[in-house]
């Protein structure tokens, strides 16, 4: 179980950081919570978490699920003791939308990278078999981390050594892709950023899949199927878990909300970010979570006391405690063999 303390990291109150830019209002740099940036292309995942610990003055900022730097759309970006939160929204299902040319496949599995296959003609490839392949991967499969990843071995970074000219065998990984799917040409929803046809040997498609699948090797393994190579020219992220676009800002939306002290309209709460069910505590139940004891299932007596309990949860089951403001106290795992809620992160002092 792990306790928040505001003030682990930082040189003030929740971390504030002296570096702070004053054009900007503190009041939003003390709070606890997560913003859903639309990364623009070009940006770490690690850059964007360092201009938005300048902009809110606070140091305690982490985000939940990396994004390539050539790839755009929703990063989740916790702020405060929000940053507890990150181990349970990185797991989240992933939605994207992207572009994959035919013809070769690269280095890096994208348009940044040198051909690493000979260039194939692909002009005979249509959209339907396009399709007809991609039901080929839908459900759980199997599948070899990029050497251009930031997954680590041995404590080192993928592309640390494929930076080196390395190259090292991976255990294959299990991913399931639980939607894929062709953009319709017609479609005006401007998540598309392409239609299903953009270009000769290039095709738009939407992906929703389970936390670490690699969009750039499935789009090679396309490629590979229909025999002719392939590697991804766009790449966005439009959903993480219940988190997607229409919650999203650019770091400039975000600057210039702060600035008109409107910055409260993007930060979600703790409790809305994290979708799992919601156990409603009294004032008993939130003093005992707040010092990480754990409480009872209800039972009749306690129906009162705690609402939403209803169902039967699993052994190991996950539930966000929360007081009747809808407050999130605590993330908290059921033991059906004691019928007790263990505290696994509280977030309250």
């Amino acid at each position: 179980m792990i306790k928040s303390n505001p003030q682990s990291s930082g040189n003030g109150k929740n971390g504030a950081t002296k570096g702070h830019d004053p054009q900007f209002p503190e009041s939003l740099g003390s709070k606890d919570g997560v913003l859903v940036i639309d990364k623009p292309e070009g940006l770490t995942s690690h850059d964007v978490v360092a201009r938005v610990r300048k902009i809110l003055g606070t140091r305690r900022v982490g985000h939940a699920g990396t994004l390539d730097p050539f790839a755009t759309g929703v990063l989740v970006v916790c702020v405060n003791r929000a940053t507890r939160l990150a181990q349970f929204l990185t797991g989240d299902d992933k939605e994207y939308v992207a572009t994959m040319r035919l013809g070769f496949a690269t280095d890096t599995g994208d348009l940044t990278g040198t051909p690493k296959t000979p260039v194939t003609d692909a002009a005979h490839v249509t959209s339907n078999k396009v399709q007809e392949t991609f039901s080929r991967f839908l459900g759980p499969i199997k599948q070899i981390p990029p050497m251009y990843s930031a997954k680590k071995i041995g404590g080192v970074k993928l592309y640390e050594m494929a930076r080196r000219g390395e190259e090292i065998e991976r255990a294959p990984i299990a991913v399931e892709i639980k939607k894929l799917e062709l953009l319709d040409p017609t479609d005006d929803s401007g998540q598309a950023q392409a239609n299903a046809q953009t270009a000769p040997a290039e095709f738009s498609f939407r992906v929703v899949c389970s936390s670490g699948t690699y969009i750039r090797a499935l789009a090679e393994e396309i490629g590979a199927t229909l025999g002719v190579g392939a590697h991804l020219t766009r790449l966005r992220r439009t959903r993480s878990g219940s988190l997607s676009l229409d919650n999203a800002v650019t770091l400039e939306e975000l600057s210039d909300l702060l600035r008109s002290g409107q910055g409260d309209q993007v930060m979600r709460s703790m409790a809305d970010a994290i979708a799992m069910p919601t156990v409603q505590i009294g004032p008993e139940n939130r003093k005992r979570v707040s010092h990480g004891r754990s409480i009872e299932h209800p039972a009749e007596e306690l129906a009162e006391e705690i609402e939403g309990c209803r169902a039967n949860y699993a052994n190991g089951a996950l539930a966000k405690l929360c007081d009747k403001k809808n407050q999130l106290i605590a993330i908290a795992e059921f033991d059906s063999g004691k019928t007790l809620w263990r505290p696994r992160v509280v977030l309250i002092d």
